[in-house]
């Protein structure tokens, strides 16, 4: 399954792509306004700022389910019921989408979607505990009064909780950049200006290189326009820069790819305008009730660049790949003896690569063949075909065992078990030169397997279409995206496909 041991593909290969020159403006960036102190302070907040809002909805939520059943006749549920009840609930309202970032919360707008959660969440429960125990019985008026107080109670906490965060929103506003250029980015640059219970305030305004579809540009005002990405760079850290709102979907080139990479690298949360309804457009519909001072506005998620799900993809390599060692361990002894009996010395190989974000780590594999130097090791391309290869070299690259001790790479943090393959440096560089997008790979951390190869792209194959499908599983990626990658690849390995 990897690439370093597959024919050198043989494909013609086209000429970078030039980008259009453009006029880069550079302009001085002066630090936000106060202190240094401030800015560190504002800096510090931004880190627990993505938690607040999601801490203070929680707690709305589990005051208005407290203050229910203290209001209310008590039920004849045992405790342990009511306390899953409380546990069940954050989970079901994360699944509707009640905890997603909004700029324009409205607790009125979520009213159905609460009063549709509450009343399945009492009448499961209370259903499954008839069917357990008959004396446990809830009638249908109890029921549905819970189920009204509950959702009345949650909706007033919740307004009053937007109604608080607005207010500190606009006491403490945080620094955003807009993306884009022509009239849309100019109205809403006024609008965030205008209307601090956003809470962001413009610092800059980022020339993309695209043309503006209303085809014509406007200057930027007083704000600095940015183009170069040391500029944009320097932008983010001077200003401590939170948030980037995007007039336009972000391209699939790599130069948007990188801009994107450097707001998630600094905890940027990003945000894209959609200008349509502006211009009376009737023929698309607005996702969600969000807006931005009337432009439809929504939450850009770009594959691991959220927190969270680096999280629950961390946990879940870490917790597989260590039942995977520990089963595959007698495999791997069995292994690691038959390249000691057949080439003697040296069982593990091991070998630079590049990872997330384009840090070097060493690799781990059973050695099937040893090469002539370090030379040889880093820029010899194919490998699978090489005469001086042992019969067990050979079985254990056609059966993808050589690949076992990279679960170590895996548990250490150095891989993920589902994610772009990675490479040694000097390919690298030498693809990202020639395929636009190959570095955008680095944006996940690397794997083991990946959609590319459970798609049959290994060996001779395109370059350029395993950057795409890699970049099409970062933007895409879920957890059950992985388990199903996995599950095909497991398939595969009874193919003897080999690496």
């Amino acid at each position: 399954m990897t690439t370093e041991s597959a024919p050198a593909p043989h494909h013609t290969t086209h000429a970078p792509r030039t980008p259009p020159a453009r006029t880069t403006v550079r302009t001085v960036l002066l630090p936000p306004r106060g202190t240094v102190r401030r800015r560190t302070a504002a800096v510090g907040t931004s880190r627990t700022g993505r938690s607040g809002p999601l801490a203070g909805l929680l707690a709305a939520d589990a005051c208005a389910l407290a203050i229910t059943a203290a209001l209310l006749p008590p039920l004849p549920w045992p405790p342990a019921v009511l306390l899953l009840f409380a546990a069940a609930q954050p989970s079901m309202y994360a699944c509707r989408g009640l905890y997603r970032p909004s700029l324009s919360p409205s607790a009125l707008t979520e009213v159905p979607a609460l009063l549709g959660l509450v009343l399945v969440q009492w009448l499961a429960v209370a259903e499954a505990l008839a069917a357990y125990d008959p004396a446990l019985r809830t009638g249908w008026t109890a029921l549905a009064l819970a189920a009204g107080a509950q959702t009345v109670f949650g909706c007033g906490a919740r307004a009053l909780f937007y109604t608080a965060r607005r207010r500190v929103r606009a006491r403490r506003p945080q620094s955003v950049l807009v993306v884009g250029r022509g009239p849309l980015a100019q109205q809403v640059t006024a609008a965030l200006a205008e209307h601090p219970g956003y809470g962001m305030r413009p610092v800059g305004q980022i020339d993309d290189g695209r043309p503006d579809p209303s085809g014509h540009r406007q200057d930027a005002g007083s704000l600095p326009v940015l183009a170069a990405p040391q500029d944009i760079g320097r932008a983010v850290i001077q200003n401590a820069v939170r948030h980037a709102v995007f007039t336009q979907p972000p391209g699939s080139d790599a130069e948007s790819a990188a801009l994107i990479a450097l707001f998630a690298g600094h905890g940027c949360r990003l945000w894209l305008v959609d200008g349509g309804n502006a211009t009376g457009n009737v023929w698309r519909r607005a996702v969600g009730h969000d807006h931005l001072w009337g432009f439809s506005v929504r939450p850009l998620r770009s594959g691991l660049h959220r927190p969270v799900a680096r999280a629950v993809k961390r946990a879940i390599d870490t917790v597989l790949a260590a039942v995977a060692l520990v089963a595959a361990a007698p495999v791997m002894a069995g292994c690691a003896l038959a390249v000691r009996l057949a080439d003697g010395p040296g069982v593990i190989f091991r070998q630079e690569r590049i990872g997330l974000d384009g840090r070097p780590f060493t690799l781990l594999k059973f050695r099937t063949l040893a090469p002539a130097n370090e030379h040889e090791s880093a820029t010899r391309w194919n490998v699978a075909y090489d005469r001086r290869m042992s019969v067990t070299g050979s079985v254990l690259r056609r059966t993808s065992l050589d690949e076992l001790p990279q679960l170590w790479n895996v548990l250490r943090g150095d891989m993920s078990l589902v994610g772009p393959r990675p490479e040694r440096p000097y390919f690298v560089a030498k693809f990202g030169h020639a395929h636009p997008g190959y570095r955008a790979r680095h944006r996940m951390p690397v794997g083991i397997t990946g959609l590319a190869q459970v798609n049959g792209l290994r060996g001779d194959t395109s370059i350029e279409e395993r950057a795409r499908f890699d970049n099409h599983y970062i933007e895409t990626w879920s957890p059950w995206q992985d388990l199903c990658i996995m599950a095909r690849t497991a398939l595969s390995l009874f193919r003897l496909g080999g690496s």
